[in-house]
């Protein structure tokens, strides 16, 4: 007796598990990593929060903070003018690193590298729901 199995691939199965690219289990990450991101990343005017959820497409995979400032903020090093010194700049003048770190106002926990001090606290919360998620599919 001869019979054949057929598989489908890994990639298939992992789109049916809506764990590939604009899948829900990726849509489901990155909504929990910008909504656990909120209290860690700058909030002086709400300006950082708005410029993820208007700068990420949800399933891409890929958070994007698209305010001119944001990978400034996110290193927390503070910025000075090449010809004054001062952290004040004029248009188009450029701009360089400096060893003193930015101050943060607000909740305790805003500051520099907001992605990865809230993946330290909430990454396996969220692996976890994804996990979950990719079980009901």
């Amino acid at each position: 007796m001869n019979f054949e199995v057929h598989f489908d691939s890994v990639a298939k199965i992992a789109e049916r598990k809506g764990l590939g690219k604009g899948g829900v289990v990726q849509k489901y990450i990155d909504s929990e990593v910008i909504k656990h991101c909120a209290p860690y990343a700058p909030h002086e005017s709400g300006q950082m929060q708005k410029s993820a959820t208007l700068g990420t497409v949800i399933g891409s995979g890929e958070i994007t903070y698209n305010s001119p400032y944001a990978k400034y903020l996110y290193y927390g090093k503070v910025m000075v003018s090449t010809t004054t010194g001062s952290p004040w700049a004029k248009k188009g003048e450029r701009k360089v690193l400096t060893d003193r770190n930015i101050s943060y106002n607000g909740a305790p926990k805003r500051g520099s590298y907001w992605f990865e001090r809230m993946k330290k606290d909430h990454g396996k919360e969220i692996l976890k729901g994804a996990e979950q998620l990719g079980k009901l599919n």
